[in-house]
């Protein structure tokens, strides 16, 4: 069942399904990041709306709701000729969910509404007695106070009237159970708000956790609408993109004084890899670049012993560093903003970052991350993006030569010896690059996934060593692999992480397996259409038809099969058989990110300003 989100610039959220039912423990109207942008808290799940027409009474949760979007998320309701429709949207920067409710009605009646609060991780289930509320009854509303947190919720609805009730409810989430997750919780209902309508009306109910005097609802709605119709304005970038724009503003956070960017919602907190595949289509080609500038000055401060975090801990917020990737996906994407702004000032401020970052990976660095005599990285299991694990075992360990890693570092070394001398900097990349260069080349006479292990599963990390700006393959190899994965991995939904004719292949995300065996055995990844796309484009130089047909071909068909009602969101995952049956998250940052991206960059070829200024002949 298709699901909405609203977020609010701090990682909380609020989300339902379209029929504005709760099928999994993340749903809820009001999921609050304490500790921006993680540490996330369910306040309220739901509310319960209810229709009084002289001696009937209509309850919403039996009618099925159109859904539609139009900046913000829907419910429209027709009953007994009453038409409502159900706005959801979060106030910026701040914990609190309105719903604004448009009755159209010729009849006198009364609206009553249930507030179904929790106070829970929202990883977590609650039972009862786990928790305790105490109701206070303000001015057009209560305050809900949760006897296991020290946050209040208050609920208003002005010009109506509050009755005080309280009883616990078992709620199970079937979505939950077939992931074989706790689906199990209990949710507790407070006291009716009614609100008596002689004619038609506009009113909201304000749901917050934000203290003090609290802005009037109409100006919160309007501000947000200037909000978004601004960061189209801004974007520069013609009509057609402008649900995927929207879309990328989700996952832009705020994190301690700077920017971050969460990978996922629901459960995703920000990741180092995420969050720099993402960050050109979600920053840079919608010209937020002080935003940009302040998430890779903010995971620089972060680098430790040449390593970028790969995540920082939902419940703790602290981070971890086993990644290989994260640090040569960082001076990539210095490289990319560098296109936009050419910022050479932040480069220079950057500079040292990137030098650790070299010459951690020369001289060896944690997790087994070194150059190995071969000039090429070697590294430790588990250290890629797919790096799942099941116990204490990987599902695709990819140790010691992964071939994305490869074409990563080399990426890296060149962009050092383009920017050397334009920072005036001492250059010792040159022969590196050759070194590598040429040592890849002799080793490479297959496509395969891991290097020295001669691994030739069919998987689509290859990719990157035509899609990176810097490649270390020639023009037949790059066409071989573009055609390869064309054949077997592209589907309508993005790249399958294993072709269908291998042993190890899953069809399906869930099945008779942990699902995490699946996660990269042939589950398919939106993301990956990007660097597809740009590899595609690449090897049939650019040409206009070649652009129109990957435009009508890879991109297209998606966006039409998400509908009419799309709000822009694209899910983290599908499965890989068909009907392709989304799974994971139901918006994903790097998702939403590379398919902007490649449509605007490669597709449309609407370049980085000074994207000319850095891709020159450096004579290696």
């Amino acid at each position: 069942m298709r699901e909405w989100i609203v977020t609010n610039g701090l990682g909380s959220y609020a989300s339902l399904t379209y029929t504005g039912e709760t099928t999994s423990k993340f749903h809820g109207l009001l999921v609050a990041s304490l500790e921006p942008p993680t540490q996330r808290w369910m306040f309220v799940s739901n509310i319960d709306d209810c229709v009084h027409i002289k001696d009937k009474v209509y309850s919403l949760k039996d009618y099925k709701p159109k859904f539609m979007f139009d900046f913000f998320p829907s419910l429209l309701y027709n009953i007994d000729g009453v038409h409502i429709q159900k706005t959801f949207f979060m106030q910026y920067a701040k914990n609190t969910t309105l719903i604004k409710y448009k009755v159209d009605t010729t009849q006198t009646m009364v609206m009553s509404h249930t507030p179904v609060v929790n106070s829970r991780h929202f990883y977590d289930m609650t039972s009862p007695g786990s928790v305790s509320f105490t109701q206070d009854v303000i001015d057009d509303g209560v305050l809900v106070k949760p006897s296991n947190s020290n946050k209040v919720l208050r609920c208003t609805l002005k010009n109506s009237g509050y009755l005080p009730d309280g009883y616990w409810e078992e709620s199970f989430y079937f979505k939950d159970k077939a992931r074989y997750d706790s689906w199990r919780d209990h949710r507790f209902h407070i006291g009716e708000f009614q609100m008596p309508l002689k004619q038609s009306a506009d009113y909201y109910i304000v749901c917050t956790l934000e203290e003090g005097p609290q802005d009037d609802p109409t100006h919160i709605y309007e501000a947000e609408m200037q909000r978004k119709q601004r960061i189209l304005a801004h974007s520069l970038l013609p009509m057609t993109f402008d649900k995927l724009v929207l879309a990328t503003d989700a996952f832009l956070v705020k994190k301690g004084t700077g920017n971050s960017i969460v990978a996922g919602y629901h459960w995703f907190s920000d990741w180092g890899r995420d969050t720099l595949i993402a960050l050109p289509g979600i920053a840079l080609v919608t010209r937020r670049f002080d935003e940009a500038k302040q998430i890779l000055r903010s995971f620089a401060q972060y680098c430790r012993n040449g390593l970028i975090p790969n995540v920082f801990g939902e419940r703790d917020a602290q981070p971890a560093y086993n990644t290989v990737d994260a640090s040569l996906w960082f001076i990539d994407r210095l490289y990319q903003y560098l296109k936009y702004t050419n910022d050479l000032r932040f480069a220079e401020e950057m500079w040292p970052t990137l030098q650790s970052i070299i010459e951690s990976y020369l001289h060896g660095t944690d997790y087994a991350i070194h150059m190995d005599h071969d000039f090429l990285i070697s590294h430790g299991e588990g250290l890629t993006w797919m790096d799942v694990k099941i116990g204490d075992a990987y599902a695709t360990p990819r140790a010691k030569k992964a071939v994305e890693i490869q074409a990563l570092w080399y990426n890296a070394v060149q962009i050092m010896n383009t920017l050397a001398p334009l920072l005036g900097k001492e250059n010792h990349y040159t022969e590196l690059a050759r070194n590598i260069k040429d040592s890849f080349q002799q080793q490479y006479d297959q496509p395969y996934d891991v290097i020295d292990t001669k691994d030739l599963s069919m998987r689509p990390n290859q990719i990157f060593l035509v899609s990176l700006d810097h490649t270390m393959v020639d023009q037949a190899m790059q066409e071989r692999i573009v055609a390869d994965v064309q054949k077997h991995l592209v589907s309508i939904f993005g790249l399958r992480t294993l072709a269908p004719h291998d042993p190890q292949y899953k069809g399906t995300y869930l099945g008779n397996y942990h699902r995490d065996l699946a996660y990269h055995n042939g589950t398919v990844w939106p993301w990956l259409l990007g660097p597809f796309i740009k590899a595609y484009i690449k090897v049939h130089h650019s040409e206009p038809a070649q652009r129109q047909y990957a435009y009508h071909q890879f991109l297209q068909p998606m966006m039409e099969l998400y509908g009419d009602s799309w709000d822009g969101s694209v899910h983290e995952i599908f499965d890989g058989d068909s009907p392709h049956t989304p799974q994971g998250c139901i918006t994903q940052a790097w998702s939403v990110a590379e398919l902007l991206r490649t449509w605007v960059e490669d597709i449309e070829g609407i370049k980085p300003k000074y994207e000319p200024l850095l891709l020159h002949e450096i004579g290696v």
